[in-house]
């Protein structure tokens, strides 16, 4: 059976991209808009602008051009709230001034959104440059904007032409002044010259590497751990949005930081922080963080209500919003129990369904989600929404082999080779721990890491680790390492020549935890995928009959069963009779019936997953003789 395909798109669903650092796409009001809305947007966009002030002083680089521009924002702010007071507030001549200082606030919030962005501290003192001119350029339009507003609306207001005045003369000065600070630009360097260690295969300067970690506030694994997850997440979603072919230096620049974050977290870090601790926003504390949040929701909150986002079947509020063929929205669970029971009208309007396709709304789901927020609710995600999470970077991973730079490919060696010393060498289980897990998450979504840490003979030393029994989280970052190396072609191949096959069978049995004995199901599905490898593991005599025990266990989880299943059906491709034998004589065909049986009771996805996984199996089963015996169903048992 091959791998399950990825899911049909839904139709008329659009290509969700997160907007790119540093790239500031604004919108300019209408023409024909109304000054009093104009001003009022205005007011929010400076209120949001000027109550970082606390953040600027924290962020990776151009703290002290930040700064400014939080006090050129401040100065706004005043003036906007003093001429919302007059009588008149705005003249329609001002409207064109206001239009052009409404998108120049808005580039302003933007960008000081990705210079405090959690996680790409890195990515933004590397790219120091590009931020500073795109701060001038707001600020200067913030300037021009405010030269050319009109004079006030009376004469004697000499107050706010003061201070409109001001305003424009501090966004000149601090245009002029915007730059890397001395401090960020030492650090930069820093980082530069470990990638350049990294180009020529050398151990970098520890010194270099700690002295950008300390200018940019990352004294903890978990914060260098937090650098890694959104350099590898921007990785990934270039190569999905290009297929590589662009932003070739963008790539070459974020896979050599992602290596040079990964080697401090495998190398520099001695232990994982596990404490959660509540993280200072730029400088400032959570209560602050919360009161924006609150500001930037209130739009939301003032014109939803709890009934517009319930689901018309239910009542309850929706949680995976889908529009059906009539324009109308549902909770997906809702609508289809409906269709599935025979329905071919929308409940609401009476029409008849042209098509029973769904298509995600996700418009209404990203405000249900801003309003349960708001209301201190959680909204629960749908095993749907789940799968596509899981499989978004899917076809980007395998894009990961190539390291876009040498200071990515040098890097990932050298951390590949010390973690390899560690499970060689550690005598404490902390350090084994950590070794484990490091292997399993560098492995995980880079296929780069997954070649170098086979290259440096990682597979011996995790199989090693399989019979391990001083500790079970060992054994499942064991287990987990290894499956993420039996994706890659060399990573299966040292397996079997290790002799880990047998190992992993045993895991399947007797692994301490679920999760360790499900995936290890799963490593015998990659390593069935080989023909070669099929008469391997059907030599191994617990192997068969062990997956159908794990297929047949209600008790286990879905994911454990589909592994059994899809590993089942890889090695009945081999032409080896005994492995069709061992599977009948397990038992596998009653298994198999009944899985079939519980899926016409049960509407459940996963159960009609399994059904279809079931029936692959019993065709295959079929074709063999043997498999008609006393084993098999009677014709009234279905």
């Amino acid at each position: 059976m091959p791998p399950p395909p990825p899911q049909k798109q839904d139709r008329g669903q659009p290509r969700r991209r997160r907007r790119r650092l540093l790239t500031l796409p604004t919108v300019c009001p209408c023409e024909s808009i109304a000054p009093e809305p104009l001003l009022a947007s205005l007011l929010s966009l400076a209120a949001d602008v000027a109550g970082r002030g606390a953040d600027a002083a924290a962020f990776p680089a151009l703290r002290r051009g930040s700064g400014e521009a939080v006090r050129v924002a401040g100065l706004l702010l005043a003036l906007l709230e003093s001429t919302r007071e007059s009588e008149p507030p705005v003249e329609d001549a001002a409207v064109l001034g206001l239009s052009e200082l409404h998108v120049a606030l808005q580039k302003l919030r933007l960008l000081l959104a990705d210079l405090g962005r959690s996680g790409a501290r890195l990515w933004v003192l590397l790219n120091a440059e590009l931020a500073a001119a795109e701060l001038r350029v707001a600020l200067g339009s913030v300037a021009t904007a405010m030269e050319a507003l009109p004079p006030p609306p009376q004469r004697d207001d000499v107050d706010a032409a003061e201070i409109g005045r001001l305003v424009a003369e501090h966004a000149w000065r601090a245009a002029a002044r915007v730059g890397p600070d001395p401090d960020d630009s030492r650090a930069a360097r820093s980082v530069r010259s470990v990638l350049a260690r990294f180009c020529d295969g050398d151990t970098p300067d520890a010194d270099d590497a700690w002295l950008a970690l300390r200018q940019l506030g990352i004294d903890t694994w978990s914060g260098c751990a937090e650098e890694a997850a959104f350099l590898e997440s921007e990785l990934l979603d270039r190569l999905d949005e290009t297929n590589g072919e662009d932003d070739g230096n963008d790539l070459a620049l974020l896979s050599g930081l992602l290596a040079f974050a990964v080697y401090c977290r495998v190398v520099l870090f001695d232990r994982i922080d596990e404490e959660k601790k509540l993280k200072k926003v730029g400088g400032d504390d959570v209560a602050g963080a919360a009161r924006r949040q609150q500001q930037q929701a209130s739009g939301v909150a003032a014109w939803v209500s709890r009934e517009s986002l319930q689901c018309p079947i239910t009542l309850e509020v929706m949680s995976d919003p889908v529009t059906i063929s009539t324009g109308q929205t549902y909770d997906r669970a809702s609508i289809k129990r409906w269709i599935k029971s025979g329905c071919r009208t929308c409940p609401v309007t009476g029409e008849r369904l042209r098509s029973a396709e769904l298509v995600p709304n996700l418009a209404a789901r990203g405000i249900i989600e801003e309003f349960l927020r708001i209301t201190k609710r959680v909204v629960s995600v749908s095993a749907h929404d789940d799968s596509k999470r899981s499989s978004k970077h899917r076809h980007a991973v395998d894009k990961t082999t190539s390291p876009f730079s040498a200071a990515a490919a040098g890097g990932a060696r050298l951390a590949a080779a010390f973690l390899v010393a560690k499970l060689s060498s550690a005598q404490h289980p902390d350090q084994l721990l950590k070794a484990t897990y490091e292997a399993r998450k560098v492995s995980k979504r880079n296929a780069l890491y997954r070649c170098c840490l086979v290259e440096a003979n990682a597979v011996p030393w995790l199989l090693h680790l399989l019979a391990s029994s001083d500790s079970s989280s060992v054994q499942d970052n064991a287990v987990a390492a290894l499956l993420n190396l039996s994706k890659h072609p060399a990573g299966r191949t040292s397996l079997v020549q290790s002799g880990g096959v047998g190992l992993v069978v045993d895991a399947v049995n007797v692994a301490q935890k679920t999760e360790a004995r499900q995936n290890a199901a799963a490593v015998l599905f990659y390593l069935s995928s080989e023909p070669e490898y099929r008469e391997e593991i059907g030599r191994v005599p617990e192997s068969v009959p062990t997956l159908v025990r794990l297929a047949r266990d209600a008790a286990a989880s879905y994911r454990g069963r589909k592994n059994a299943l899809v590993s089942l059906y890889g090695l009945l491709q081999c032409q080896c009779a005994a492995v069709h034998a061992k599977a009948v004589a397990a038992g596998a065909v009653p298994v198999l019936a009944a899985i079939l049986l519980s899926s016409t009771a049960d509407d459940g996805n996963n159960d009609n997953d399994l059904a279809v996984n079931a029936v692959a199996l019993l065709a295959r089963l079929a074709e063999r003789a043997w498999a008609r015996g006393p084993c098999w169903p009677a014709r009234r048992s279905w």
